[in-house]
C-alpha cells in the first residue's frame, strides 16, 4: 500500500491530541508546525494522540501473496542482488520484499533461505502477467500464490475477528535494529554477508523495498526524510523465549555481528534508522530530562535526517519543559 498510497503520515487529514497545558487541540488549533511535527515525528514527544482522521484509499475486493522460497543452492545470491535493482521500480500496486532466515538444504545442511513476498493490489491472473516482465528470473507460478480480501491478509488465515483480540497471551524477547540501502550490495557482498549470517544463533532479516509514492513525496513534508534514493530499508530481528543474560547473548551477539558487518553497504552520515524500530543502542535521553540537542542529534538525526532541527524547535515552542519524554523523545531547542 505504500509504495502506491505513501504512509499512513502522507495520508493524514486531521489529529486531536492533549498538549502539556491540558489543552485538546486539531489540526486548525494546534497550528501547521505541530500538525507537521506529530505526522512521523514521534507524536508522543509533543502530546498525547487521542485521535486521528485518515484519507481512505480505494483497495481492490481481491489482493495476492505469493511466496517464492529459494536457498543458496537454489541461486538465491543472483536473484537478491537483481531484487535490489528493481524492486523499487515495480508497478506501484505491488510490494515485493525479502525475508531472509536459516533453513536446511537438501543434505541437511544449514544454509540461508530467502523469500521472496510479493503482496499485489489485483488478482493471480492479472499478476502474474505482471511478473514476467518485471522480473522473469524468479518464476513467479500461481502454485506459490494466494488470492484473499485486504483485510483478511493481516488474520493470516484465521477469521478476521481475531484482529479484535488486542491481548498477548506470548512473551517475547526480541533485539531489532534498522538500515537503509541507496546502493546495490555486489553479489560478493552478498556472499560474504551469507558467511556472517550463518555464523551463530541467527536471527531474521526482512528487507522492503522503498520507490513508487514514497519517493514522490519531499523528504521534509513530513519529518519521516527516507524518501527518494532509498531502494529498501532492513530489519534486524532476533528473539529469544526466556529472560537472562544467558539467554540472550548468542541472539545478540549475532545481531550485532551482522548490522556491524553490513556498515558499508548502508547509508551514512548519518547511518539512517527507521524511527517504528526504535534502536535505543543509537542512544538515549538522559533520566533527568536536560538532555541537550547535539546529544540528541546523535539518534535523531539518524531517524529525522535534517527534520530532526525543525522536530527540537517545534518541540521548544510547544512543550519547552519537556514534560513528554522518553528514552528517545525529541529535546526542546530554545
Amino acid at each position: 500500500m505504500s509504495r502506491k498510497y505513501g504512509l499512513a503520515v502522507d495520508n493524514v487529514l486531521d489529529a486531536i491530541m492533549v498538549n502539556a497545558n491540558g489543552a485538546v487541540l486539531d489540526k486548525e488549533s494546534m497550528g501547521e508546525d505541530l500538525f507537521w511535527a506529530i505526522r512521523g515525528g514521534g507524536g508522543a514527544s509533543f502530546g498525547v494522540i487521542i485521535s486521528w482522521k485518515i484519507k481512505l484509499v480505494p483497495v481492490p475486493p481481491i489482493v495476492t501473496i505469493c511466496d517464492v522460497p529459494k536457498t543458496l543452492e537454489e541461486g538465491a545470491t543472483k536473484l537478491v542482488h537483481l531484487w535490489q535493482q528493481l524492486a523499487h521500480k515495480f508497478h506501484k500496486d505491488m510490494v515485493m520484499r525479502v525475508i531472509i532466515s536459516l533453513a536446511n538444504n537438501t543434505k541437511g545442511e544449514k544454509t540461508v533461505k530467502t523469500l521472496f513476498n510479493p503482496f499485489y493490489l489485483g488478482t493471480i491472473q492479472q499478476l502474474i502477467p505482471l511478473m514476467d516482465v518485471s522480473f522473469p528470473e524468479l518464476g513467479l507460478a500461481a502454485k506459490y500464490c494466494h488470492e484473499s480480501s485486504w483485510v483478511e491478509t493481516f488474520a493470516e488465515g484465521k477469521p478476521v475477528e481475531v484482529l479484535m483480540n488486542r491481548s498477548h497471551v506470548t512473551k517475547v524477547y526480541f533485539k531489532g535494529k534498522s538500515d537503509y540501502v541507496n546502493e546495490p550490495i555486489p553479489e560478493s557482498g552478498l556472499e560474504k554477508m551469507w558467511k556472517v549470517f550463518l555464523e551463530g544463533e541467527a536471527g531474521v532479516l526482512i528487507w522492503d523495498p522503498y520507490g513508487g509514492k514514497m519517493s514522490e513525496i519531499t523528504e521534509d513534508e513530513t519529518p519521516f526524510p527516507h524518501r527518494a534514493g532509498v531502494l529498501y530499508n532492513i530489519q534486524y530481528y532476533n528473539k529469544w523465549g526466556e529472560e537472562g543474560i544467558e539467554a540472550e547473548r548468542k541472539p545478540v551477539e549475532w545481531t550485532d555481528n551482522i548490522y556491524k558487518y553490513m556498515t558499508p553497504f548502508v547509508s551514512k552520515s548519518p547511518r539512517r534508522a527507521y524511527l517504528n524500530y526504535k534502536d535505543i543502542e543509537l542512544g538515549r535521553n538522559n533520566e533527568n530530562g536536560n538532555t541537550s540537542f547535539l546529544e540528541a542529534s546523535v539518534w535523531g538525526e539518524s531517524y529525522f535526517k535534517n527534520n530532526f532541527k525543525r522536530l527540537a524547535l517545534i518541540k521548544g515552542r510547544v512543550d519547552p519543559n519537556n514534560f513528554f519524554r522518553d528514552e528517545q523523545s525529541i529535546p526542546p531547542l530554545r
